[in-house]
């Protein structure tokens, strides 16, 4: 309320140090020109991710309430029952809930940053990221993309299974030369930035995998999933993903389209059920997508996410080359409330 307000006033007259904690955000501002809003991958989920907002932002409750009604033909559940964390409400350990969840928390978010006057230049997502991409850019209509989120993850669940991911604090290329990589145990599964690689493939060899890294001091994670996406693990889920969205309508949006599967700008006329395949089976090439936007002038980036999975790799992608420019998160683990938002 206002008490916050004037709190942060004096704070701010008082000096820097005093300021911290306060809602005061200290900088200097450049004016780099409209952002690019980014949409990050599964990981950035947590209970709860949006139930401070719908409480708080008629916006953003507005904008879940859309989602929800063009996922309900194809869920069995609640989508503001799961974002509520209700006691009826399936959990996360499903990919066909976290999914979907994931991607209205994306699109709502994209839609609050929006009502505050900011507009995107461009959009780029990563893996299922690039459906709420494709939404926000107007190359899929809003209950085209709740089909694609909703029907593929379905197809994940039932189809593709007994895998493991790993992120590891490295290059692709060295990732590329590590034993389980080479004998194709495990494959490169997304190349996120000059530090910062995923690999996906048999549980035991990304286990092996983080092992190795681990034990030379490279920082090596599990990812919370049970399948080996961006790998021909997923080629049983081939026919059912043709076949399910066989009935979307991709178009041109009406901001540009970086995809992260062909790494360059790209037509959302091309965001059909093959293009939906290629992006769950296909390396997600995140770091060239982000170099060409550097290279297309832009250097501000808007991660529209509940947590920023990717604003460390976007940064590094900026200082690799010599480029000016900022990467932004919007809501972080556990803080997801107005004063986040605001600060954001």
């Amino acid at each position: 309320g206002h008490g916050g307000f004037r709190d942060g006033l004096a704070a701010l007259e008082e000096g820097a140090s005093r300021a911290q904690g306060a809602l005061v955000v200290q900088g200097s501002a450049e004016r780099p020109g409209a952002p690019v809003f980014v949409f990050g991958g599964q990981g950035a989920q947590w209970p709860g991710m949006g139930a401070e907002l719908m409480a708080s932002s008629p916006v953003f409750r507005a904008r879940i309430a859309e989602c929800e009604q063009a996922l309900a033909p194809h869920v069995d559940y609640s989508l503001s029952a799961v974002l509520s964390q209700l006691p009826t409400a399936p959990s996360f350990d499903r990919v066909d809930v976290v999914q979907p969840a994931l991607w209205a928390v994306m699109v709502a978010l994209a839609g609050v940053w929006r009502s505050a006057g900011v507009e995107p230049a461009a959009v780029v997502g990563h893996s299922q990221g690039e459906v709420a991409a494709a939404c926000v850019s107007g190359a899929l209509s809003l209950e085209d993309a709740a089909a694609v989120v909703a029907l593929r993850s379905r197809a994940i669940r039932e189809l593709v299974g007994g895998g493991a991911m790993a992120v590891l604090g490295e290059s692709a290329e060295r990732a590329a030369e590590r034993a389980r990589i080479r004998t194709q145990s495990a494959h490169i599964a997304a190349v996120n930035g000059p530090a910062s690689t995923v690999v996906a493939g048999e549980a035991a060899a990304v286990a092996d995998l983080v092992g190795a890294a681990e034990a030379e001091g490279v920082r090596a994670r599990m990812i919370e999933v049970d399948y080996a996406s961006h790998t021909p693990h997923v080629e049983s889920a081939r026919e059912r993903i043709r076949t399910d969205l066989a009935g979307i309508a991709p178009r041109s949006g009406t901001v540009p389209f970086f995809s992260a599967v062909t790494g360059a700008e790209l037509d959302g006329g091309a965001l059909g059920a093959e293009y939906w395949y290629s992006n769950l089976r296909e390396p997600v090439r995140f770091q060239p997508a982000v170099e060409e936007l550097v290279r297309a002038g832009h250097g501000l980036f808007v991660e529209c996410g509940p947590h920023p999975v990717l604003t460390a790799p976007i940064e590094d992608v900026l200082a690799g080359g010599g480029a000016a420019g900022a990467a932004l998160s919007t809501l972080r683990r556990d803080d997801g409330g107005p004063r986040r938002l605001l600060t954001s």
